[in-house]
């Protein structure tokens, strides 16, 4: 082995040693993801690496049970299914299980009967031979239920909106004021159609906000997508049974 070889794999190496000491002087500093559902807890910082910068959401959520019909062995039973939805409206499309659809119902009320179940927010509009059309609702916000049974007293078409005194008074409280009354329209709350129930201030109407489908926000009344309040509207008479649940 010649003396030139040895000389040039010298250098080399020192050159390579050299290059990582340099390399390794300042070693990046180690930063804690605060999003424990990264892929890493752990990231090095870097040229153009960032650590994950993430909002935390807390999102209140509530279980709601449904009941689905399961025949097995000729026999039929029932089985509650538990959902999960999101307390809170947001703008988005409406939730699937909430359109407008035939279900099996074996409630023994009388066909054109509407039932509405405030707590899975659905309201059913009685059939024959144990079926019924479901709709999803909106349905009074804490504070703001009731139960009982009423009848359709009264319909309109693009009904105005005059808010009770009551609640002027609550929202001026909060810093919100109300019209004394509002001309019917598609910005009107009442939306599309209203339908009266009994001497109450309740009543079953559309909505200019569709997205509230599906959670409690009203102040007592049950309020519809504008499309399925007239398809309901166009079905039931004034006099018809409806039962708050």
């Amino acid at each position: 082995m010649s003396i030139r070889f040895l000389l040039a794999t010298s250098l080399l190496l020192a050159s390579t040693a050299a290059g990582a000491n340099d390399r390794y002087m300042n070693r990046p500093p180690i930063i804690i993801s605060p999003d424990l559902s990264a892929p890493w807890v752990m990231q090095l910082t870097g040229e153009g690496v960032r650590p994950a910068v993430t909002t935390r959401r807390i999102v209140e959520r509530q279980r709601v049970e449904q009941r689905r019909v399961l025949k097995r062995d000729g026999a039929a039973r029932i089985e509650r299914v538990a959902a999960v939805r999101a307390e809170r409206p947001v703008r988005s499309k409406i939730d699937p299980m909430y359109l407008p659809q035939i279900v099996s119902y074996e409630s023994g009320y009388k066909p054109g009967t509407i039932v509405i179940d405030t707590n899975n927010r659905f309201l059913y509009l009685v059939m024959a031979d144990g079926k019924a059309r479901r709709y999803g609702v909106g349905v009074g916000k804490p504070g703001f239920e009731w139960a009982g049974t009423h009848k359709i007293t009264r319909k309109a078409e693009w009904p105005d909106w005059v808010p009770p005194k009551e609640m002027i008074a609550r929202e001026a409280a909060k810093g919100h004021y109300l019209p004394a009354r509002m001309e019917g329209g598609p910005d009107n709350p009442l939306g599309s159609r209203a339908m009266y129930l009994g001497s109450t201030l309740y009543r079953i109407h559309g909505t200019n906000a569709p997205w509230t489908i599906g959670y409690a926000v009203s102040s007592g009344c049950i309020r519809m997508r504008n499309e399925d309040v007239v398809d309901l509207y166009e079905r039931v008479n004034v006099g018809t049974k409806v039962i708050v649940i």
